[in-house]
């Protein structure tokens, strides 16, 4: 399903589930190119975040930027991809969609995006599978509550601001933020 990204998508693993619970892939290389998703993923990590924190908006820059697949294990988040490519019909756009553990479904945010999310559930189990290693020096963050991108956060469901990290409160506007080509 498409976002309202160029290239980011939205796809659900079949799910296999009975009385017993249930039985899924987490990802296959060849259905992701079925789909035209052809992703070599080199690194796996892990967050949890309590209720109300707001990880993002993310990137890496130049040779370490990265394509991300990523899904929630445990709770429900709002997710939202940022592009940053000038090339793009959608640069300086943004969408927004829920994952949540009970539909798994899965968002392939690809490289040259900002990515964040709000945790709207006691807390969330959020992985990401990523076509590049992390490089803090390429790293970049893209102000979450930036007005020039204008993000409909569900703020209403956390009781007002969020929860920052150092970091992702000192993030750059987008006009000032480093871009793609």
């Amino acid at each position: 399903m498409e976002t309202g990204i160029d290239g980011a998508w939205i796809f659900q693993p079949r799910v296999f589930g009975d009385e017993r619970g249930f039985f899924l892939e987490g990802w296959n290389r060849a259905k992701l190119a079925e789909l035209g998703l052809s992703a070599d993923f080199v690194q796996d990590n892990h967050s949890r975040s309590a209720h109300g924190v707001v990880r993002g908006l993310h990137y890496q820059v130049g040779d370490n930027a990265q394509g991300k697949l990523v899904w929630v294990t445990s709770g429900r988040v709002f997710d939202v991809v940022v592009d940053l490519r000038r090339s793009s019909r959608t640069f300086g756009k943004w969408a927004g969609c829920y994952l949540d553990a009970e539909k798994h479904e899965r968002l392939w945010i690809p490289p040259g995006c900002a990515h964040g999310f709000l945790v709207l559930s006691p807390s969330a189990d959020f992985h990401y599978k990523c076509t590049n290693y992390y490089r803090p020096e390429s790293e970049r963050s893209l102000l979450w509550d930036d007005p020039d991108v204008g993000i409909e956060w569900p703020l209403d469901r956390v009781a007002g601001r969020p929860l920052l990290s150092e970091k992702d409160r000192a993030a750059l506007a987008f006009k000032d933020c480093d871009k793609f080509p």
